[in-house]
């Protein structure tokens, strides 16, 4: 089998990922990395408090216009605990270089539980995806017309 994925430059910014362990996929057909709190203690959220910004330790070189990063929730801490970022998805483009940082937020009603994390605590996702980057041409009128036309919100029904 021939390994066509792309080779990406990975820099460590935290030590303490090498005993945490380095970012990788937990499971053969995992789609995104797990980050982790590189935080130096405890950080508890509170709910609905304003999102945190949290270092990943990480750096990412991608350098291809082909390519993209989102970084995600980790869907059992988003369903479970209420830990989503506080801007739903992360775009991470592939001319950033410097350390991914995660903004996190507690979703959970006023007055439920706080959640604190902890440092090395994997919380977020980093997914890679292929872009398509087309090339535009302005005109006055499109070209072809489409059965759904210029119909907007909700006009192909319920």
């Amino acid at each position: 089998m021939i390994d066509l994925a792309p080779r990406l430059e990975l820099r460590i910014l935290d030590a303490r990922l090498h005993e945490w362990g380095l970012p990788r996929y937990q499971t053969p057909l995992s789609a995104g990395i797990d980050l982790h709190a590189c935080i130096d203690g405890p950080l508890t959220l509170q709910p609905q408090a304003p999102a945190v910004l949290i270092p990943s330790g990480i750096a990412v070189l991608m350098n291809d216009p082909h390519l993209v990063a989102f970084l995600l929730a980790r869907s059992g801490l988003g369903h479970k605990k209420g830990l989503v970022l506080g801007q739903a998805v992360g775009t991470i483009d592939a001319d950033y270089a410097d350390q991914i940082f995660i903004s996190a937020w507690l979703r959970t009603p006023p007055g439920s539980e706080p959640l604190t994390i902890q440092p090395g605590d994997r919380i977020a996702q980093l997914v890679f995806l292929p872009i398509v980057r087309p090339k535009f041409a302005v005109v006055e009128r499109f070209s072809a017309e489409t059965a759904r036309g210029l119909g907007g919100f909700g006009s192909t029904g319920v």
